[in-house]
């Protein structure tokens, strides 16, 4: 009994939706079931259930599986990679292998006799038998095994020597391909940068996830291939791909499932080889609204209530990677409207923001900051927002803008909300301008959440938290356990730390006077400033993150 037949008479599809069906897979070349799923006639978890029921076949759930090395080492690759099947387990002479297609006969004929072995097909979904592929056999292992098979690629060269041979190479439909997958798979796991690294004897690939470091599994004949992948995504940054002593940066656009996304390009020389960085911007991870930031209803209504003041300079800070820009765009989304004027000067523009200008840096022609800012200017906007106040020059424009009627928004690369007065004031701005012009600052930090998918309530030894974390008498926290919807981390996606300092007399009075950062501090507590930290307990207790998140981006 076929699928077809198996649809109609058990009533979950029409002869018009099969007909449908049957065309899409003539047209696309697909598997009948892949056209089904592609229609949305049916989920492929539906069309798993009714062959498990009709032809007697148990459903395994392959995220809860551990497999023995031996057992993997059962199929030769090839076959693993071409029929997208997975030994999972041996037993009494039975070689148990999940499939997503139970039709495949002449697929499980081939491995009784590749094996020796009875074959006992088991379902699981497609997805997740290529996330076990991937995570046991290497990221782009298939492309890569055709590779080093492919009888046209013999003598050509894959070392980079040669120039002419490395610009081929990196054009072949297999190279393509791989480098392709490297990028989808970081987008599909959320990364925002995919680091390429290259070492004597193999390439190493690790995905920024949640501002956390995570090696790809990569199969040992990458290696071979390095010169021509880096060659390959140098071609789609428009960079020199036969210049090798020096720093290249480019930028590639990419879709991905009806997404945009772009990528920034950094190669760099290394004693084996070029390492990359790409750095992934994607539009739709990025434009939250202040609410989806993580900020609390008090810190939202006092920060609303400060970037919609008609001017002033109200500040962001935090280390690299802590959400600074992120924050910036949420809040010009929340004020931007037909009746202000938005302009931007940022190096580079990350995101294009409907309703704003924005003006890329080009430190080559001179186009800086400062004198961006200065030009802005005499475009008549309501607000401006500059990347980041580097130097005295900018500080200087920027003030003197808040002075004239415009509200500036900016970050700086400082630890607190209080040392951001001082860092303006080491940098050359007079202490009576800082205080008159300065409207507010907030520093901010990213903490991972405990993954939605396997987190747990649990009762902590209260000999091993920080002392300064509070909990009430009996109340448990949150942790994650590790699961693949989060990669065994225990924690999927981060939510901000806030610390926003609001100008007042006091604290003006304390940057006339130089006073340090925390005479500053003292004096905002005084009018009810929160602290980081005091943020990430109140984020701790609410089972948002844990505490050693919070332990790890924040100071006592």
């Amino acid at each position: 009994m076929n699928l077809s037949h198996l649809l109609l008479t058990n009533g979950l599809l029409t002869d018009s939706q099969l007909t449908d069906a049957l065309s899409l897979q003539r047209a696309e070349g697909l598997r009948l079931d892949r056209a089904i799923i592609q229609l949305g006639l049916l989920t492929e978890l539906q069309l798993l259930e009714l062959m498990a029921e009709q032809l007697h076949l148990p459903m395994v759930q392959l995220q809860e599986l551990t497999i023995a090395p031996e057992i993997l080492r059962a199929l030769p690759s090839k076959i693993i990679y071409r029929k997208r099947l997975v030994p999972i387990s041996r037993e009494n002479g039975i070689l148990n292998v999940a499939t997503s297609d139970a039709f495949d006969l002449y697929a499980f004929d081939d491995l009784r006799l590749s094996t020796g072995l009875d074959i006992q097909p088991v379902l699981a979904p497609r997805d997740d038998i290529d996330k076990l592929i991937k995570s046991h056999y290497g990221l782009g292992g298939d492309t890569l095994d055709e590779m080093v098979g492919a009888d046209d690629l013999e003598g050509v060269s894959v070392t980079g020597e040669s120039g002419e041979d490395l610009m081929e190479l990196a054009q072949e439909a297999s190279v393509i391909k791989l480098v392709n997958e490297i990028i989808v798979e970081a987008v599909n796991e959320r990364a925002s940068d995919i680091h390429i690294e290259p070492y004597e004897h193999h390439m190493a690939i690790r995905y920024r996830i949640d501002g956390v470091l995570q090696e790809a599994s990569v199969p040992p004949q990458m290696h071979r291939f390095q010169a021509a992948i880096i060659s390959r995504i140098k071609i789609l940054a428009n960079l020199n791909i036969a210049e090798r002593r020096i720093p290249q940066d480019g930028r590639i656009k990419f879709q991905v499932g009806g997404r945009q996304v772009d990528v920034r390009v950094s190669v760099i020389p290394m004693i084996f080889g070029e390492g990359v960085v790409m750095r992934l911007l994607d539009k739709a991870n990025v434009l939250f609204t202040l609410q989806q930031l993580g900020m609390d209803e008090t810190t939202y209504g006092m920060f609303k209530g400060l970037i919609d003041r008609p001017h002033g300079i109200f500040l962001v800070t935090g280390p690299t990677g802590s959400g600074k820009t992120t924050t910036l765009y949420a809040a010009l989304n929340a004020i931007i409207g037909p009746g202000l004027k938005v302009i931007t000067v940022e190096d580079p523009v990350e995101y294009n923001l409907q309703g704003v200008n924005q003006i890329p840096v080009n430190h080559q022609v001179g186009m800086t900051f400062e004198k961006g800012l200065r030009a802005i200017l005499r475009h008549d906007p309501d607000v401006v927002m500059i990347g980041e106040i580097r130097d005295l020059e900018t500080a200087s424009a920027a003030t003197q803008a808040a002075m004239t009627g415009h509200l500036v928004l900016s970050t700086l690369h400082t630890n607190d909300a209080a040392s951001s007065a001082m860092r303006l004031i080491e940098m050359g701005v007079e202490p009576f301008l800082v205080s008159s012009t300065m409207i507010g600052a907030m520093a901010q930090r990213l903490v991972r959440r405990p993954c939605s998918k396997c987190k747990e309530l649990y009762e902590p030894d209260l000999a091993t938290l920080p002392r300064d974390l509070i909990l009430e008498p009996g109340q448990k926290l949150t942790r994650g356990l590790g699961c693949p919807h989060c990669r065994g981390t225990g924690f999927r996606g981060r939510t901000g730390l806030y610390e926003l300092m609001v100008m007042n007399d006091a604290i003006a009075e304390k940057i006339i006077d130089r006073a340090p950062s925390p005479q500053i501090v003292a004096a905002g507590r005084a009018s009810g400033l929160r602290l980081l930290r005091e943020d990430g307990w109140i984020k701790v207790r609410a089972g948002a993150t844990t505490p050693d998140e919070v332990v790890l981006c924040t100071a006592l």
